[in-house]
């Protein structure tokens, strides 16, 4: 069985946390057939572990590993130039023709990332519209000229075939069931399973992979190569500095607390930060999803708290005590040390998955305050009492 992405409301979880699929389907996306090609070029990439690409002649083929099942797939994608003629030998998989010109874009984070290729004329569609910060795809959507495609786990399949679109950009999500109504559209579904990744800079690595199903491999390469070089750059000041402060992330949603596993891209992010954190022997990826007295045992003395919310009224200290007492049972509560991320008033979603430096510097500030030459955290700031 497939799974289904996660809605916008649950991106948190996507952000923090499919057995192989074989699509038959019409031409822009046909699962081809179990020809062997001849030998091709594999790309080195230096971070990302769960995708493979290898270069052939006639065309690229993409290896996506299961993050859930070790040592199986989750999909192959054979892209072939839309200029050329389809091969007539091609391994098993799902044939996309490339340059992608009109998709439907399921996430912020991949929008995002498809407009910093200079793409964003090829998004057609998005999902969960009221959770979508950019100012131009909001005005689209307005126009008319991108459709709103519903809600992310259950996209308006006639809205999608109406666009025309040539392929959807969905995030798996492990054991949820399938896609639903797209199992009923032939064209490629691409599994953007990026986030499961280990580390920040194996997740941003993929931009290499979307940058050819777009026809921007040039501009992302470029791109990752600035994000790595000032990633390294910061990674090397924090780890010649003594260790950071301890770090606690989130909070609770309804009865249970995601924390970044030490092995998530988040948890990399902590330690390459140089910053203490209870749950880095956690090598899992993802979240790991805790109950409130886990979390206050394991972390309750941490020095500092970074917390993301929705909207501006519940950026004070008072408003997370009026959501749970047991919150001023924190060390870094009652001393002030709380950050908070408004995610309905910046582009945290957007920007750091895939420009990791970011977040990096910002974690950077806040668990070294010797370091004093970064200047002011970009998406995290302290709460005030009241």
């Amino acid at each position: 069985m497939k799974t289904i992405f996660p809605s916008k409301p649950l991106r948190l979880l996507s952000w923090l946390m499919l057995p192989t699929l074989a699509v038959l389907c019409s031409c822009q996306g046909r699962g081809a057939g179990n020809t062997p090609l001849s030998a091709g070029d594999t790309l080195k990439l230096k971070y990302a572990r769960l995708l493979q690409l290898v270069k052939h002649d006639s065309c690229t083929v993409a290896t996506i590993a299961d993050p859930w099942n070790k040592g199986k797939n989750l999909h192959t994608y054979i892209l072939v130039p839309a200029d050329q003629p389809l091969p007539r030998q091609l391994p098993q998989g799902t044939v996309v023709r490339t340059p992608l010109r009109r998709t439907v874009v399921c996430t912020t984070v991949h929008s995002s990332l498809v407009m910093a290729l200079g793409k964003r004329d090829c998004i057609k569609g998005v999902c969960d519209l009221p959770y979508v910060n950019d100012e131009w795809i909001i005005e689209q959507c307005r126009k008319g000229t991108i459709a709103d495609c519903g809600n992310g786990t259950s996209p308006t399949l006639e809205k999608i075939i109406d666009i025309d679109a040539d392929a959807i950009l969905i995030s798996p999500f492990q054991n949820s069931g399938g896609y639903g109504r797209l199992d009923e559209w032939g064209n490629p579904i691409i599994e953007t399973a990026d986030y499961m990744e280990t580390s920040a800079l194996g997740r941003a690595e993929w931009m290499k992979f979307y940058g050819m199903l777009y026809g921007a491999e040039a501009e992302a390469d470029s791109m990752f190569a600035a994000v790595e070089q000032n990633y390294m750059q910061l990674k090397r000041r924090a780890q010649e500095a003594p260790l950071g402060k301890t770090l606690l992330m989130n909070k609770l949603t309804s009865a249970v607390w995601y924390v970044p596993a030490g092995g998530s891209t988040i948890g990399s992010i902590i330690a390459d930060a140089h910053a203490g954190y209870a749950f880095a022997g956690d090598k899992s990826s993802g979240s790991l999803a805790l109950p409130f007295e886990t979390v206050l045992e394991k972390s309750g003395q941490a020095d500092v708290w970074l917390v993301r919310y929705a909207g501006q009224s519940q950026g004070t200290l008072a408003a997370l005590l009026s959501e749970n007492k047991g919150y001023a049972q924190f060390k870094a509560f009652s001393t002030g040390e709380v950050y908070g991320c408004d995610t309905n008033s910046c582009t945290f979603y957007e920007d750091t998955p895939f420009h990791p430096d970011l977040l990096l510097r910002d974690f950077i500030i806040i668990t070294h305050p010797e370091i004093t030459d970064l200047g002011q955290p970009v998406y995290f700031t302290k709460m005030k009492r009241q």
